[in-house]
């Protein structure tokens, strides 16, 4: 097998309570390294299994091994810190919190690998499928905190943090591709959050242009990816934030809908679709041939399973606006909401999205 596939999850899924037990344990100094490793691989088995028992035709590691989606970078980079963001995660009645983003606070360099030790152990345990590793996009280092993403004095502008980062997503690839990853997904929260009205006036108040932007982190992950191999597939998955079922943004991908779909070097898309916050299917027109949308409309922040009829309706609606046999469809977003306490699905849950998931995808394209 090879992707694209009709179906795809995004990738995290809830941490097994012993895990995050394990990670506490770890940080009060009760435990090694060495026996949270053990359990983390026993944890990666086990879920491994739960996707292979579904029939999901990629696999992942249930991002067991992170803090959080994009921890995994920032974590194994040095010289970032964390500073807040203007977006912050809402529901339909609050505001949650404001989202910490990455800074440059230093020279960045890798002081271990991002993701392929994940990946190396992964394809090792992997017995059907296609293992699949996933890994923040690079425009994530930037957007939330514009020209606050580096200190000046470390990089003189953003060309030169914009290089840093580029070099450093390009020896992580090339290592994955050493050890034979042929699936590759960037988990990207900037895209779609600059598809949103509000966001984007907070981007002109602080001197740049959200357009621009756009077509600078279209060439930015395009760099980052100029050194893979041909047989690696890059998957981009757009997500406007979840956290417990909050989110940070709103709005349809009609900003960016045109240069995403035809300059941005991927050839899967992700899509988040729950809700109207995601706007129409209109957008889709701008899809190539060649590439594949798999539509993200089954939610990950609500044990709610949804009806396969509505479903069906809502992917014959947008093949008006793309070729049905370019869609695929699947979750909105990861199953793991924050991890610890809180969260929205179980894994009861989490398995009766899957496998309706699956049943649809078997109704539609046989």
């Amino acid at each position: 097998m090879r992707p694209p596939f009709r179906v795809e999850h995004i990738g995290s899924f809830l941490r097994p309570e012993r895990l995050i037990q394990a990670a506490r344990e770890r940080k009060a100094g009760r435990i090694s390294d060495a026996e949270v490793k053990r359990l983390q691989d026993e944890c990666v088995r086990e879920i491994v299994t739960f996707q292979d028992a579904i029939g999901l035709p990629s696999i992942t590691d249930g991002e067991f091994r992170r803090r959080s989606w994009s921890a995994g970078f920032i974590d194994a980079v040095e010289g970032f810190g964390l500073r807040d963001g203007t977006l912050s995660f809402r529901n339909e009645t609050s505001v949650i919190g404001i989202a910490s983003s990455p800074y440059a606070r230093a020279p960045l360099k890798r002081k271990q690998r991002i993701v392929a030790d994940d990946y190396k152990f992964l394809k090792s345990v992997v017995r059907n499928g296609v293992p699949k590793v996933t890994m923040a996009a690079p425009d994530v280092m930037h957007y939330f905190l514009g020209p606050k993403s580096f200190e000046t004095s470390v990089y003189p502008d953003r060309e030169a943090y914009f290089e840093a980062l580029t070099r450093i997503y390009r020896e992580e690839i090339a290592e994955l591709a050493e050890e034979g990853c042929t699936y590759l997904q960037l988990d990207d929260t900037a895209l779609p959050c600059n598809c949103d009205a509000h966001a984007r006036e907070d981007v002109k108040a602080r001197g740049e242009d959200a357009d621009e932007l756009t077509e600078r982190y279209i060439r930015l992950t395009n760099e980052c990816l100029s050194g893979k191999p041909k047989e690696m597939t890059v998957a981009v998955h757009l997500c406007r934030g979840n956290l417990k079922g909050a989110w940070m943004a709103e709005g349809g991908y009609e900003p960016i809908a045109e240069k995403l779909f035809n300059q941005l070097d991927a050839s899967i898309y992700c899509l988040e679709y729950d809700t109207e916050r995601a706007g129409d299917f209109a957008p889709l027109r701008f899809l190539p041939k060649g590439k594949r949308v798999i539509l993200g409309l089954v939610s990950t922040k609500t044990p709610v399973l949804e009806s396969k009829d509505e479903l069906k309706r809502k992917i014959e609606a947008a093949a008006k606006h793309a070729p049905l046999e370019q869609l695929g469809i699947g979750p909105q977003c990861g199953f793991s909401s924050g991890g610890g306490s809180g969260q929205a699905v179980t894994q009861d849950d989490t398995r009766r999205k899957l496998e309706l998931v699956m049943e649809v995808a078997r109704d539609v394209w046989g």
